[in-house]
């Protein structure tokens, strides 16, 4: 290939050469992200001895969330550097073929619940069942109402719920998602053909296959939900968050030390135990998702246009999976709501997930320690261990991005969002999660601009 005036070529190791190879721009995304937007095959076809054939695509991927590929019915998992190098070069990696768990969906999402609630639920019940060191294949009649966006946030769960992959079936939904994202229509129509010859193919009233354990869920029992303190599967529902954080403190507490002897800064001065000292839309498991992206943005326009701001002493990022979530945040007209909350843009990829969210304000900081306060962060990722997000925040919830930022507007994890106020309007009247919380329509509707 060709850049920058410069070419660079590939050069056959043994019997097997660099095969596709594409290039992927620097900050351009989280690789896992820009993989479904743009890179994977789904099907591949290639000449081999003189003839043509087809196979299905496949990835190994050096981070655990590789998986977020299976989602579009492409089987990936996360390696090490070693046997991802060796792929490269032409090398095979064995396994013992694992147990499959089928984890039959039904039902729809219900009104005001989103597809992060729904990984959470997921997760919690996988990690109670044990999928460690198994595939597990999603089926059943309630694929039909979920998107490839939706899928892919369950697949980069995988890790979190411990299996190796989360495979979804190939579908009209696949190929629709195939199109709208500019794949060529001739790769469309083979990966439509080779899944229905080699009966991949998912078709409504056609047999379950069979799996070494199945494990139902229903979509429709879903309820919006968190998870935390400290882990992935610790899921929580909305309603209860309040409570469940007031139970929790005692043991959060046990090795805080205080500092003492410091002074109070002015703006930090209402901090408390509980206080969120974080709120950052981020990761590849929910950026990637047009609706609770959609959902984020229509939440902070109706805050905004209500007069509510966030609270002084919580920190707010933005930093998606790819470009493609600016674009549409920017046409839907609602980055710049996101704006004035706070939520910014500071870059694509990886950031509160992995410990990137940087120092707290000095004044927030100097608070925490010198009262250890157990403060707490919300983000829309898929890792909350402790130590992990941030040194002073102790306590760290997943949620989804509409949650995050209604948990900025509230700078507070002891406030029942399914009760208490988010805060007072320009009017002087109290405003509520559920006065700004978009309907599913609302959210279609931004997403069609």
């Amino acid at each position: 290939y060709e850049r920058n005036g410069e070419r660079y070529q590939f050069l056959r190791w043994g019997q097997t050469a660099f095969r596709n190879f594409r290039v992927v721009p620097p900050e351009t995304g989280i690789v896992h992200q820009v993989n479904v937007e743009y890179l994977a095959r789904v099907v591949c076809r290639e000449e081999q001895d003189g003839a043509v054939v087809a196979y299905p695509d496949s990835v190994f991927g050096t981070d655990s969330h590789t998986t977020m590929v299976n989602g579009l019915g492409v089987v990936g998992w996360g390696v090490g550097g070693i046997e991802a190098e060796a792929a490269m070069l032409g090398q095979p990696s064995s396994m013992l073929i694992p147990p499959v768990l089928g984890v039959r969906l039904s039902g729809k999402l219900p009104e005001g619940a989103t597809a992060t609630d729904l990984v959470l639920t997921v997760t919690e019940a996988l990690r109670k069942k044990g999928v460690v060191g198994k595939f597990v294949e999603f089926f059943g009649p309630g694929l039909a109402h979920l998107t490839i966006a939706d899928r892919s946030t369950l697949g980069n769960m995988c890790p979190e719920y411990g299996a190796t992959v989360a495979i979804f079936p190939i579908d009209e939904m696949t190929l629709e998602y195939l199109r709208l994202t500019g794949r060529d229509e001739a790769q469309v129509a083979l990966v439509e053909a080779y899944a229905r010859a080699q009966g991949l193919f998912r078709t409504e009233g056609a047999a379950d296959a069979v799996y070494t354990d199945t494990l139902d869920i229903d979509v429709s029992a879903v309820v919006p939900s968190l998870a935390g303190p400290r882990r992935p599967q610790d899921r929580v529902t909305l309603a209860s968050a309040k409570q469940s954080f007031a139970g929790a403190l005692d043991e959060l507490k046990k090795g805080v030390k205080v500092s003492g002897g410091g002074t109070a800064v002015a703006t930090a001065t209402q901090l408390e135990h509980g206080s969120v000292v974080i709120a950052a839309i981020t990761s590849c498991t929910n950026t990637s998702n047009p609706s609770v992206m959609i959902g984020a943005g229509l939440v902070a326009r109706k805050a905004v246009e209500r007069g509510l701001t966030r609270k002084p002493w919580v920190k707010t990022s933005l930093a998606p999976g790819s470009k493609v979530v600016t674009d549409y945040l920017t046409k839907a007209g609602l980055q710049t709501h996101l704006d004035s909350l706070g939520f910014n843009l500071v870059g694509y990829g990886c950031t509160t997930c992995i410990g990137n969210s940087g120092p707290l304000p000095d004044d927030v900081t100097a608070e925490v320690r010198e009262r250890g306060l157990v403060v707490a962060s919300v983000l829309s990722g898929n890792r909350n261990f402790e130590g992990r997000i941030q040194q002073d925040v102790r306590a760290n919830y997943l949620a989804s991005p509409p949650l995050v930022v209604a948990y900025a507007l509230a700078g507070s994890m002891n406030v029942d969002l399914t009760t208490e106020p988010l805060g007072t309007g320009r009017d002087g009247q109290p405003v509520y999660l559920k006065d700004i919380w978009p309907t599913e329509r609302e959210i279609q509707e931004a997403m069609l601009m």
